[in-house]
């Protein structure tokens, strides 16, 4: 790897050279990217050596970014590429959950098989902030690879706003006593819940898989975040039980601080056929429901499957049939 591509990606601290390489196959002005999945954070039941390595790189500009990466790497396109830059930059921003993929790409000189998502800046910080889609913030919950650190201080700001999202919403899910465990299966399982490849195409011990062997790196993660919540739970680290405080005026303050379209789903649900109240007034009643977990539980499903039956349906024109049904062969077989 040259330096020049050495200081274009940014290099950051203990990340293995050969992600670096294999960006070096790419064009380089992207703002952020990271690398999730089993190939890369261990799994129960994964630690194949050629599993599939899974990328995300953010854009600013998704039309001059696959404009020069369909130059670059035609190969790794489906048919649509024949229809220009600009109709996979609008099918990427207008359809799904906002990402177009390339699957199932071959990197010989590193031996190792790629699937990268290629996702525009604002569509990511909308994502992680309003969980429009609870697709890549979801995948933003758990531990992953960062390879190229952002600079862009509404990124950074987006990144961690996700994550105590995601801790506001877990603790309205969890009881009042639950384990360190407990805490970050109910984490994790926000963007699997409702997610119908988890129907058929996954391992339905995805989420035990997934949590398990990292403890350690979820707790590394959510340290800091947990750090701005101990008026509201006193989180344990070692075997004893976590204790949070479930009075209705901290569910309160917690359903306040979900994201925008959860709240809004909120107030359409607790709405539908009957008085119409304002956003405060159902949130406040919710908190009071002895059914609030229930409530919040299924409105992340239904955004949840949207999402992933979208992007799914979408995932068929931009890998191509034969791929497609390679991909998807090859979930089916990691299922069973």
């Amino acid at each position: 790897m040259t330096s020049a591509v050495t200081k274009a990606i940014g290099v950051v601290k203990d990340v293995s050279p050969m992600y670096y390489r294999i960006l070096s196959k790419f064009p380089q002005n992207f703002t952020f990217c990271f690398a999730y999945g089993s190939a890369v954070k261990p799994q129960i039941g994964n630690q194949k050596k050629h599993n599939m390595i899974d990328l995300i790189y953010c854009v600013e500009n998704s039309y001059r970014w696959h404009g020069t990466n369909i130059e670059m790497n035609p190969s790794h396109y489906s048919a649509l590429r024949f229809l220009g830059k600009g109709f996979i930059a609008r099918f990427q921003e207008n359809w799904g959950a906002r990402v177009y993929f390339n699957t199932l790409v071959e990197i010989k000189e590193e031996d190792v098989t790629i699937k990268y998502g290629v996702v525009s800046q604002k569509d990511l910080i909308a994502d992680l902030l309003d969980w429009s889609y609870l697709y890549l913030a979801g995948r933003l919950h758990k531990p992953v690879e960062i390879i190229k650190q952002t600079n862009s201080s509404q990124l950074q700001d987006a990144l961690q706003s996700n994550l105590r999202s995601a801790v506001h919403t877990a603790l309205l899910i969890l009881p009042e006593t639950f384990s360190e465990y407990d805490f970050y299966f109910a984490i994790s399982n926000l963007s699997y819940a409702g997610d119908f490849r988890m129907t058929f195409g996954e391992n339905k011990n995805k989420v035990r898989n997934i949590v398990q062997p990292q403890l350690l790196n979820f707790r590394e993660l959510y340290r800091p975040i947990l750090q701005q919540f101990h008026v509201y739970v006193d989180f344990s680290t070692n075997d004893s039980q976590c204790h949070q405080d479930i009075h209705p005026e901290t569910k309160l303050h917690h359903l306040m601080q979900l994201p925008m379209i959860p709240q809004q789903r909120i107030v359409k649900f607790w709405n539908h056929g009957g008085i119409q109240q304002d956003m405060e007034d159902v949130l406040r009643a919710v908190a009071y429901d002895i059914d609030c977990p229930v409530i919040l539980r299924q409105i992340l499903k239904d955004i949840v499957w949207q999402s992933s039956v979208r992007q799914s349906v979408k995932g068929i024109p931009t890998a191509g049939l034969l791929k497609s049904i390679r991909y998807s062969a090859k979930k089916i077989a990691k299922m069973f």
